[in-house]
């Protein structure tokens, strides 16, 4: 029966004659999503919300071309249906190697070790460095153009666990949450123009009971309390749930680029903020790395510090709209 009904549409959508449709129900299902996805290339736009907007109706969650205001054309995933939908993958980061401190992966803060003369690292949250690719946003790192050129007013983020497959992503992310306040106005329409404005460098910002860029957020899957439960117990009195906050530093001065779901109210930030430069003071072994100290027993310290594994095990996905 699925084999006549695969025929039928087959030659319904003009892929194949009748004499020609002998053919396997593996191969038609593949001529099947092919017409699809080339249907799917006359829908452009330089945002998901572009598409959105000039495609009244319901738009599926998906993978979608964008293309760049200088003509550049690339593929990422477009979040349809969240509050409104037209929400626009920019980046992902995925820590490959917990124990890997700043060493090859380590996109977001250094892959060139902990050095005193790059306080920048590799200045990935403000540069036009592109890597990765949309669906294999869950499997390591990912940047594509609209990082920098899309201008947005707000930011989605989702925590999905790794190497999950991008029709999965809605359903299995166990925290995800958007902002609504038109924050990135502020700072000409993204992320990259707010990290050009405060650096994640080490030395450009410092501490006093907490620091950072807090936006209020409002929450699409998991609350305030189950997101204080992904941090350590030990670091719990040191965030207020329910914000998410960019460009922190520690006592030492040394820089963490996102706070997901909290606003640092103390001056520990390693712990429960991820992303940095290339240069700690103090404890290289414990901070350096996309993740930082989110798990620094490996290195004999306090599991009350540890972030929940399924954290660590999961990558942050980062949307514009």
């Amino acid at each position: 029966m699925l084999r006549e009904t695969v025929l039928l549409s087959c030659l319904a959508l003009g892929l194949c004659a009748a004499a020609d449709c002998n053919t396997t129900t593996h191969d038609l299902h593949k001529n099947l999503n092919l017409k699809r996805h080339h249907a799917k290339m006359k829908i452009i736009g330089q945002s998901c919300k572009e598409i959105k907007d000039t495609h009244n109706g319901t738009m599926e969650d998906g993978i979608y071309y964008l293309i760049t205001e200088s003509g550049v054309v690339y593929q990422t995933f477009c979040d349809m249906t969240t509050a409104g939908g037209g929400w626009t993958l920019v980046a992902s980061i995925h820590e490959n190697d917990i124990m890997g401190k700043c060493t090859r992966g380590d996109r977001w803060s250094s892959e060139n070790g902990d050095d005193p003369r790059k306080p920048e690292g590799d200045k990935t949250w403000a540069n036009r460095v592109i890597f990765g690719t949309a669906e294999g946003a869950t499997d390591d790192d990912y940047k594509n153009p609209g990082y920098y050129d899309i201008k947005a007013k707000d930011v989605s983020v989702w925590h999905v666990p790794n190497n999950e497959e991008p029709g999965l992503w809605s359903k299995s992310s166990f925290l995800r949450y958007h902002t609504d306040t038109h924050f990135l106005e502020k700072y000409e329409g993204n992320l990259f123009n707010l990290f050009k404005l405060h650096p994640v460098k080490q030395g450009m910002g410092e501490c006093n009971d907490g620091s950072g860029i807090p936006i209020p957020i409002v929450y699409d899957e998991g609350d305030k309390e189950s997101t204080s439960e992904l941090y350590g117990s030990a670091v719990r009195d040191e965030f207020e749930p329910g914000f998410v906050t960019f460009s922190v530093f520690n006592n030492d001065r040394a820089p963490m680029a996102i706070c997901s779901g909290i606003k640092p109210t103390g001056c520990q930030p390693q712990y429960y903020c991820i992303g940095g430069g290339g240069y700690y003071p103090t404890g290289t072994l414990v901070l350096c790395g996309d993740f930082n100290a989110f798990d620094w027993t490996i290195f004999g310290g306090s599991g009350n510090h540890k972030a929940a594994q399924k954290m660590i095990d999961a990558s942050m996905l980062l949307f514009y709209r």
